[in-house]
């Protein structure tokens, strides 16, 4: 469990990133990716980006050779050359720190670039940017517009649940499960500690490549930054002028894919069983994984149940259609 204890000053310090960091959602993309998941979304995109990531990323797989990263690549800065520069501009003994703490626990010994990173070697500092750069061109470039625009409405929700009910039920809804008691936030999240703001802040930042626990980053001197999984991802990428639709139906399924462009309205299971020519059992099949993958939303009104797209699913297929629909 995750304590973060709050000042009254810290409740006015709390902040929503305004914009996506791209150092940080390239962090949790990477980490989904190095985690087998053979879900509706992220297994055959697992399996794409495992095959199609250049060979100047691999010193990425060097830096993080565990499950932690050294916190100085926990970079929230909203453009990439920022970031990239934030993180050339860490200070001495944190990168040193960090490198021994990530490889205090492993058998092998650390390759040669890591020493030459430890003692401050500027080549080594130029191989770690170009493997950062190559990994986001690579991983999140073509979902980056995307990217921006969820993370734009997740932004609006934040800013709604705290005009309407407060910090304490907006930090709530962020982190489902979590809770405020008095000054302090707690949630579930692996190494389970105490952590005193003392004036500092908190950065809440929505992540779209995650789904896991939050990720808490507590660095000297700067505001306590939660990463929390704001969605089920984003793994697929623009398949060129003409081809989104054929992309979007090979990983969810022509049925699936179709029903989710006919959910921009409202439909009962037997509505869309009829409409797509299917089972009523089989729509509730189809139905339920989109749901599970949160691309929709069902609600139970008297003997129906009602189905409809998420903001998520909407961004997903926007102003596409397929034969039997309109424009949506």
């Amino acid at each position: 469990m995750i304590r973060i204890h709050f000042t009254a000053a810290d409740f006015a310090r709390v902040r929503f990133a305004s914009r996506p960091a791209p150092l940080q959602e390239l962090n949790t993309a990477l980490l989904k990716m190095c985690v087998r998941d053979d879900g509706l979304l992220f297994g055959r995109w697992r399996q794409r980006l495992l095959h199609s990531l250049p060979v100047t990323v691999l010193p990425l797989r060097d830096l993080v050779p565990g499950v932690e990263a050294p916190s100085f690549i926990d970079v929230f800065s909203e453009t990439l050359k920022e970031g990239l520069d934030t993180v050339r501009a860490s200070r001495p003994d944190v990168v040193r720190a960090e490198i021994e703490r990530v490889y205090a626990r492993r058998p092998s010994p650390a390759p040669p670039w890591i020493h030459d990173l430890h003692r401050g070697d500027a080549d080594a500092w130029q191989l770690l940017r170009r493997a950062q750069h190559a990994a986001f061109d690579t991983v999140l470039r073509p979902v980056w517009p995307l990217v921006q625009d969820l993370h734009q409405a997740e932004f609006t929700r934040h800013a709604l649940a705290t005009a309407e009910h407060g910090i304490g039920a907006a930090l709530a809804e962020a982190v489902p499960g979590s809770r405020l008691r008095d000054d302090v936030w707690e949630f579930a999240a692996p190494g389970g500690r105490d952590i005193e703001l003392r004036g500092r802040g908190v950065l809440l930042l929505p992540t779209f490549h995650w789904t896991g626990h939050p990720l808490v980053s507590d660095l000297p001197d700067s505001p306590v930054a939660v990463t929390y999984p704001a969605g089920p991802g984003l793994p697929l990428p623009s398949a060129g002028p003409g081809r989104t639709d054929d992309a979007l139906a090979g990983v969810l399924g022509r049925t699936r894919f179709a029903m989710l462009l006919l959910l921009a309205e409202e439909h009962s299971t037997s509505e869309l069983a009829r409409r797509l020519r299917v089972s009523n059992a089989t729509a509730s099949t189809h139905t339920a994984a989109l749901r599970g993958a949160g691309l929709i939303t069902s609600v139970r009104a008297g003997r129906a149940v009602l189905h409809r797209r998420t903001p998520l699913g909407g961004l997903l297929v926007r102003r596409r259609a397929v034969p039997g629909t309109t424009h949506l």
